[in-house]
């Protein structure tokens, strides 16, 4: 028998699913799983259940940062703090019942320095 896969969760109806936007958020969330796979378990569950949810740890950016067009479309840019020590952060933004990971940083981005 073939070696056999990972079966991804199923998400409920109510729930939203989670993409990659980009590349670099597929090797950020790669590099995430690596250093803090308890707290990216607990981040995918509040992303897939609450996203637009404004706590200490989950808030839209603001300034020029806080919108981000894709497709020709206008999106609010979020930021999620997988730890509230730590410095990795996640930008996404939603469309519909999906999340999209636009950034995944394992350092505090730069950009909002």
């Amino acid at each position: 028998m073939a070696r056999e896969k990972k079966v991804a969760r199923p998400t409920k109806r109510s729930e939203y699913s989670i993409e990659f936007a980009t590349v670099q958020a597929r090797r950020g969330w790669t590099d995430l799983c690596a250093t803090t796979r308890n707290a990216l378990a607990d981040a995918w569950d509040f992303l897939t259940h609450t996203p637009q949810v404004e706590t200490p740890s989950n808030y839209r950016l603001r300034g020029q940062l806080g919108t981000i067009t894709r497709d020709g479309k206008a999106h609010d840019r979020w930021q999620h703090k997988p730890t509230l020590k730590g410095d990795a952060r996640i930008w996404f933004y939603v469309d519909g019942q999906t999340v999209y990971l636009e950034q995944v940083h394992t350092h505090h981005p730069n950009a909002t320095k």
